[in-house]
């Protein structure tokens, strides 16, 4: 696969089936979500064009093929907390190691600095115990592109059978200013799609 070919654009509704397919396999082989049940795609949909209102939603695409995509949500749901976003990112599972994560969190954090955001947030699966359902991957990963934890919830989740963790990471994306400018809804930052 040539990195230099690959495309990172947004979502569109249109785009549930495919992200659907990347999503599932860690619904119905990992922890790393807590989901029990895979949803339908008029779900997946809803959480698309809920996301977009306000957030990025974006995938990379090589050769028309969506391989990974990461987006932002809501921190808190608190006006206090507008300046600050959870974000998550979920990758095929033949691409991983290839930088995709990389190349999608950078363009992300690029977008929310446009939006105002200040603090980006994610919240990890882990474990004390890594089995054939949960490594800790993710925090590894998170910290490579330099968030810090700073929290952990103990066996706060149960799936298959067994009991994980929960990490926040945290990473400063603003500088925090006194009166910081406003949040700027997703819509309003970004035309055309293809960033």
């Amino acid at each position: 696969m040539d990195t230099n070919k690959i495309r990172i654009r947004t979502v569109t509704e249109d785009d549930a089936d495919s992200l659907l397919a990347i999503y599932a396999p860690y619904v119905r082989k990992t922890a790393i979500t807590f989901e029990y049940e895979v949803p339908d795609v008029s779900e997946f949909r809803e959480r698309i064009r809920h996301t977009l209102q306000k957030y990025p939603y974006i995938a990379a695409e090589y050769e028309e093929n969506i391989l990974g995509y990461a987006y932002a949500g809501t921190f808190i749901g608190r006006a206090a907390c507008d300046w600050s976003v959870e974000v998550s990112i979920y990758l095929r599972e033949d691409v991983k190691n290839r930088g995709l994560g990389r190349l999608l969190y950078d363009t992300l954090e690029r977008l929310l600095k446009l939006q105002n955001i200040q603090n980006v947030n994610a919240c990890v699966a882990c474990t004390n115990t890594e089995d054939e359902y949960l490594t800790n991957n993710s925090i590894q990963f998170h910290q490579h592109m330099g968030y810090r934890l700073v929290g952990r919830f103990d066996r706060c989740g149960y799936k298959f059978g067994r009991w994980y963790d929960l990490a926040w990471l945290e990473k400063h994306i603003g500088a925090h200013e006194a009166e910081p400018e406003p949040f700027i809804p997703f819509p309003r930052i970004v035309r055309p799609p293809v960033l």
